[in-house]
């Protein structure tokens, strides 16, 4: 049976091209992330205001490790100094926080600081938002079978749904790449299985309310199969055999 699709209960972000937004502007690449935070700020409250439930965002890669140390320093620093600004209004705006992926590369203070993010907004229901930090969707499938293994406990697709580290929402309904970029760079790669993809050109750091509402309007166009057929199914009469 088919379901229209309507307002997405849950939607997830690859925010793509904070580098590419600061090297137009000959700045350096901090900055766009700087200015990519804005826009996620101008995101969670869009989101609140349209009544989405859930909202992922792609905030470091496992793979960003690779980049240069100058903008990964940067990024950890700009995380420590965005936790103490924004989770005071986070809570006002009744958002609850959760930070997906693996912690144990990250500093003792950074995990401090995403631990006591967690805690300041556990009880809050307006919105769910997961900030996939130092997460990979290979990483996510590994770790969830490696749990199941290390308990003894049989490795299904259900049991393994239930130990992925976004348990705790269901998968996104709306998948949305910023930065002109058609892929989705090991995000999601379980939740995402029937997931509506939005790709926009606009650079991360330029996607305001207006491009989000761009890609729930789209959303809202499409008819979601979940493998089954659009309308009804023509069943093609076999010859008898004698």
């Amino acid at each position: 049976m088919t379901q229209p699709a309507s307002l997405p209960h849950h939607i997830a972000i690859v925010m793509d091209g904070n580098g590419r937004w600061a090297t137009q502007r000959y700045l350096p690449r901090v900055a766009g992330h700087k200015q990519g935070v804005e826009s996620l700020r101008r995101c969670v409250r869009a989101s609140v205001e349209r009544g989405i439930a859930v909202l992922t965002v792609f905030a470091f890669s496992s793979e960003n490790w690779n980049r240069p140390a100058e903008e990964v320093s940067g990024l950890m620093e700009l995380l420590a100094v965005a936790l103490g600004r924004e989770v005071p209004q986070l809570q006002a705006d009744g958002v609850r926080l959760h930070f997906v992926g693996d912690r144990t590369r990250l500093s003792r203070k950074v995990s401090a600081g995403l631990a006591q993010a967690e805690l300041a907004t556990a009880h809050n229901g307006r919105l769910t938002l997961n900030v996939c930090f130092n997460y990979g969707g290979r990483w996510d499938i590994a770790q969830a079978a490696a749990r199941l293994a290390a308990q003894g406990r049989p490795i299904t697709e259900s049991s393994l749904d239930r130990a992925m580290s976004m348990a705790h929402v269901p998968d996104p309904d709306l998948l949305i790449r910023t930065g002109g970029e058609q892929r989705i760079s090991n995000f999601l790669l379980w939740q995402a299985a029937y997931s509506e993809l939005y790709f926009s050109e606009r650079l991360w750091p330029d996607f305001d309310e207006a491009a989000l509402d761009g890609a729930i309007a789209a959303f809202g166009r499409r008819e979601r199969r979940f493998g089954a057929t659009s309308g009804p199914v023509e069943t093609q009469q076999l010859p008898q055999v004698a």
